[in-house]
């Protein structure tokens, strides 16, 4: 296991450390520098862990779990005492090293990224029970229910009322999965693109550098309820605070939920 503070003994070294969850006859041998060695840290076994940086110490922590050569590894939000720029590197390292080792690895994180980043198969959890395990695809693709779309992923939801399958909405009308009723109509952020023109208002910009995210609000009409969508667009959009817009829906069918 891998614990969340890390769990690292301060008076002992980092080959202490790392060497004691091993029988005694194997403490000395090569288990150790092999498991430090995986994690970048065969030069510091001498080093004591409050002369390491954080990231050090979670490998460390990691060698130590590692050392005993265990069938399935338990990983406790290992990176959420790290800064983010050391998070993601950290991160990277231990899914690159988890699947070269070929070690299943169950990891608990209150973080969607670092699930579907590390998560071959990912369950969530809503109230002490699972209520979707699926791969991140499937996840975000197909949520299970309203909760889970709002939980996993940017998205919007707008009130809408289909029949024979398909809605009115802020896009035009558009295919949805559910056929009728009064239904609630995900919106990802990569399904909608921005039209020169139309009676949706910009309400806020945010850039990402990759990516920008556009807020906009659309009015409510007969046919559907207002509300704000986000719109992922490319860096380089000039669009600004105030502008109206239209929008067009890009996707195939729309993921929607009996309106609750």
């Amino acid at each position: 296991m891998v614990f969340q503070d890390w769990a690292l003994f301060p008076h002992l070294s980092v080959e202490a450390n790392v060497a004691y969850g091993l029988p005694r006859s194997e403490r000395k041998g090569n288990r150790v520098a092999e498991a430090l060695k995986l994690v970048g840290l065969k030069d510091l076994s001498d080093r004591m862990p409050a002369t390491l940086s954080g990231g050090q110490q979670q490998r460390v922590a990691l060698a130590r779990a590692l050392a005993p050569q265990p069938a399935v590894l338990l990983l406790d939000e290992p990176f959420s005492n790290l800064d983010t720029a050391l998070r993601i590197e950290v991160r990277t390292d231990v899914h690159r090293l988890l699947h070269e080792l070929g070690i299943t690895a169950i990891f608990v994180t209150h973080d969607q990224e670092e699930a579907f980043v590390l998560g071959d198969q990912v369950a969530v959890m809503r109230e002490g029970r699972i209520v979707q395990v699926d791969t991140p695809q499937g996840l975000y693709t197909e949520p299970a229910d309203r909760a889970v779309a709002e939980f996993v992923g940017a998205g919007s939801l707008i009130r809408a009322t289909a029949s024979d399958g398909k809605a009115d909405s802020p896009c035009g009308r558009i295919a949805v999965s559910v056929a009728n009723g009064d239904v609630d109509v995900l919106f990802r952020p990569e399904q909608i693109t921005l039209l020169d023109h139309g009676d949706a208002t910009v309400d806020l910009v945010e850039y990402y550098g990759h990516d920008a995210m556009v807020f906009v609000r659309t009015p409510a009409d007969k046919h559907s309820d207002g509300g704000l969508l986000r719109v992922r667009c490319s860096p380089t959009t000039t669009v600004q605070r105030g502008d109206k817009v239209g929008l067009a829906f890009t996707g195939d069918v729309a993921v929607a939920f009996p309106a609750g």
